[in-house]
């Protein structure tokens, strides 16, 4: 198994860093909504500070005059402490003639200005600085009472009240991020059980399944590899079977070629040679036929490509096949023939098309004793549900009365196996289908209704 890197994509680590990006994006708009609201509430806060202790100064009669000594309004006795929200709040009172008539605090003092009331924003002093007011008559205007802060004081309460209210979600932001972390690495523990047993998995033996989960989302999931487990156990099983077939094929003429060698060798009459020779010309054509097989059958397996695919005419192909085939046909005084409309187009892979048909001639000749009859069959299929077009060979060589030529050069029936893979690259379904009589047996390819362009 090969050790995890860090730098390997992985569904853990995707999972954590956008869940955890989500939600510092989240928290950082709370945070920035946490601290406007914060500024926004201190601020109102103030200005009703400022509007209450106008009203009721506004109620007291008979305040000090200006000439009277004046302090800041804060808290004297030691032994109480100052509280953190208490401001300096400095207060001018005016009569109804403009006169200065108290003053508290360190603000410094306003020009009067009779027609304003309410809240505002003011620069005042040596300095210029900034301060927040709130002016008001009382019910009879004969007296008029400001009360004022220092901006920056208020601005200082505010962004206190404000990292009062956002303090909490930062201290619980890591917290969050854990027990998100844990969250997901737990939700994900099935889907890591079931990758750690699909990497365990031996494809070479036929008894390791995936264990169903009792997760539904899994169930498509365990059955996909489970069928394709079962896809792989056939192959490999068709592949040993067919490499025994091999290598009996192929070690039944390589040992009568060296028996018959050693017979040649120990053999004095020329006479006696001859026959011998005969059978080693016999036995290696038999290994270079099985040969040329294997060659064939590779080449059909390299055949997944989107290359070499064009639109062709069947049965001109059928045609040329069977003019190739004619001389061999006539040897051994058979016939073949071609039942096919002037043009039948499909858009194949000619040369894998063309090897597959020759597989089925081929093997009617080898396969039938002489005297038969082939046929080489090819039209557009009338029935649209069962495909495109159809391609067989057929031939009359079990009948009645005729014996079957033994031995057969190809009784592994890798030729019908290069012809299944040709079909099943073109998605055609390949089947030994009934026959007409005379006719005795029938091999055929059926072919879908091929788009312009393949997939793939």
């Amino acid at each position: 198994m090969m050790r995890e890197n860090w730098t390997d994509a992985s569904l853990m680590r995707q999972l954590l860093m956008w869940s955890l990006g989500a939600l510092v994006m989240v928290w950082a708009c709370f945070v920035f909504l946490a601290y406007r609201t914060g500024v926004e509430e201190a601020d109102e806060l103030t200005d009703g500070h400022l509007a209450s202790v106008a009203v009721l100064l506004l109620g007291i009669r008979g305040l000090p005059a200006t000439d009277q000594s004046t302090e800041l309004l804060r808290l004297r006795e030691e032994r109480l402490k100052n509280h953190d929200y208490q401001q300096s709040l400095s207060v001018l009172v005016w009569d109804a003639k403009g006169q200065l008539r108290w003053r508290s605090g360190e603000a410094p003092t306003l020009a009067f200005d009779g027609a304003a009331e309410g809240y505002a924003t003011v620069l005042a002093g040596d300095e210029n600085m900034a301060w927040r007011s709130f002016s008001q008559w009382n019910r009879e205007r004969t007296q008029k009472v400001a009360v004022m802060l220092r901006l920056g004081e208020r601005d200082a309460l505010a962004h206190d009240i404000a990292g009062q209210m956002i303090e909490p979600g930062l201290w619980l932001l890591p917290v969050v991020s854990l027990a998100l972390g844990l969250a997901i690495s737990r939700g994900l523990r099935p889907l890591l059980e079931l990758s750690s047993e699909v990497a365990a998995l031996d494809v070479q033996s036929a008894e390791k399944r995936i264990a169903r989960r009792p997760l539904r989302e899994f169930d498509s999931v365990v059955s996909s590899i489970n069928a394709l487990l079962d896809r792989q156990q056939q192959v490999l099983e068709r592949e040993r079977q067919l490499a025994n077939e091999i290598a009996h094929e192929l070690r039944t003429p390589l040992a009568s070629i060296v028996l018959q060698t050693q017979a040649l060798e120990a053999a004095q009459d020329v006479g006696a040679q001859a026959p011998v020779l005969q059978q080693i010309r016999t036995d290696t054509l038999r290994a270079a036929h099985v040969l040329d097989q294997l060659l064939a059958l590779a080449r059909s397996s390299r055949g997944h490509s989107g290359s070499g695919w064009e639109k062709i005419n069947l049965a001109q192909l059928a045609r040329n096949v069977a003019a190739e085939y004619g001389q061999a046909a006539w040897e051994r005084n058979d016939s073949i023939e071609v039942h096919a409309v002037d043009s039948v187009l499909l858009f194949a892979q000619p040369v894998l098309l063309e090897m597959a048909l020759r597989n089925l001639v081929e093997n009617a000749l080898k396969h039938t004793p002489p005297g038969t009859r082939i046929v080489i069959g090819c039209a557009e299929d009338l029935v649209p549900a069962r495909g495109a077009a159809w391609l067989q060979v057929c031939d009359d060589g079990a009948r009645e009365g005729m014996s079957v030529q033994a031995p057969l050069a190809d009784s592994l029936h890798l030729g019908h196996e290069i012809v299944a893979r040709v079909a099943a690259e073109h998605g055609a379904k390949f089947w030994k289908s009934p026959c007409v009589a005379p006719f005795t047996t029938c091999y055929r390819i059926d072919f879908a209704a091929v788009p312009e362009r393949p997939a793939g």
